[in-house]
């Protein structure tokens, strides 16, 4: 398999097989192989997306890193536009070159905007492992880890905690009721402590981004940029103070940043996000409370909203003390919140929703009813 106009070829000595093949530093294999073959034959050189910006990418390929032009790639639908991590088949010469189409992804991170159209933003493509960064210089925000792991649960990547600035909490006791508090609130899903500063628990963290993708995702100040220099080995990423106050630092990396990591494995930076809305995400939201979703199951109702009904073992088990209150209400927040997104682009969502509400309205009128007759 060979590319017309380029110095690079597929040969029997340089295939996606072989690890000395340029690519395959950046997760290239006989898979995207087999899907690139039909732009092989137009003549296109694959390449991954390591930055992408205002219409225009950096690709790595196997001659080098070249800037083109994505406007062929349906730029006006923010789910088909060409995403960091994304491989794509780019045009061999010319000035501007250009992205002709990106492979079919295998995972992609995806939350929803802040536009009242409930658009889908794709963060990262091509994901084998998310790591949601969270800073102990601050309390613990146990209902945003869960947001994000969420996300990372819906996107077909394996989620990991990694709780950085670990050398703030140095009484070891202090730090193990924080791990085991996020490990409440992460069902299998592995909790690491890093401290970037001093090197302290990266072995475990290098051994786990070692292989595939992995996108390092958390708000801004969680020590993203710290840590992927760390990972790195070299100052790439800028790097400021977070504010003592609150712990909150500046946007430091502005775009998604593809780089390859030196013990294997590649690592796609962020920026700090404020906003972490869902987008159709009721299948993370169910991996992320497992507990919730086995008691569930033991519910005398099928739709059983864990609020008034009879026999309802979600309940029964916040009254026991098997579950923690703040587990079921975060529950019922991000289902709420999914379901309200979802219910914006799906007509048949939307109509059950109202029937539910018009349900819950009629039996809470009734309720108060007869609460009248008894008191009169």
């Amino acid at each position: 398999m060979s590319f017309s106009g380029s110095s690079s070829s597929f040969s029997d000595s340089a295939s996606s097989a072989d690890s000395s093949y340029p690519l395959a530093a950046y997760g290239w294999d006989d898979g995207w192989e087999a899907e690139f073959a039909p732009y092989a034959g137009q003549g296109c050189l694959p390449g991954r997306v390591v930055r992408v910006d205002r219409g225009r990418c950096d690709i790595v390929t196997a001659d080098g890193t070249v800037r083109a032009d994505t406007e062929f790639v349906v730029p006006r639908d923010p789910m088909r536009v060409v995403c960091t991590g994304d491989w794509v088949a780019v045009d061999p010469e010319g000035d501007p070159r250009y992205v002709r189409a990106y492979l079919p992804r295998r995972t992609a991170f995806v939350r929803s905007t802040s536009s009242k159209r409930s658009e889908g933003q794709i963060l990262a493509a091509n994901v084998d492992h998310a790591v949601v960064a969270v800073s102990l210089a601050v309390d613990l925000d146990l209902g945003r880890v869960e947001r994000f792991l969420a996300l990372a649960w819906e996107s077909g990547a394996q989620p990991a905690v990694v709780l950085t600035k670990a050398d703030l909490v140095p009484d070891p006791v202090t730090l193990a009721h924080l791990v085991q508090d996020v490990e409440t609130s992460a069902p299998g899903v592995p909790v690491l402590t890093v401290s970037a500063l001093h090197g302290e628990g990266l072995d475990v963290l290098v051994a786990l981004v070692g292989a595939g993708t992995s996108v390092l995702i958390g708000q801004s100040g969680a020590g993203k940029s710290t840590l992927a220099n760390a990972l790195v080995g070299a100052d790439v990423m800028d790097v400021r103070a977070a504010r003592d106050v609150d712990g909150k630092g500046r946007h430091t990396t502005t775009t998604r940043n593809l780089l390859a990591l030196p013990s294997g494995g590649v690592l796609i930076d962020t920026p700090g996000l404020r906003g972490v809305g869902l987008y159709d995400a009721e299948s993370g939201v169910g991996q992320v409370f497992t507990e919730i979703e086995e008691l569930a199951e033991r519910c005398r109702f099928h739709d059983c909203a864990h609020e008034a009904e009879p026999d309802c073992a979600v309940r029964s088990a916040v009254e026991s003390g098997d579950l923690a209150p703040r587990r079921l209400e975060s529950y019922r927040k991000l289902v709420r919140e999914n379901q309200w997104i979802v219910a914006k682009t799906d007509a048949r969502v939307r109509a059950e929703l109202r029937r539910d509400w018009k349900r819950k309205g009629a039996a809470g009128k009734a309720a108060m009813e007869f609460k009248r007759g008894r008191w009169e």
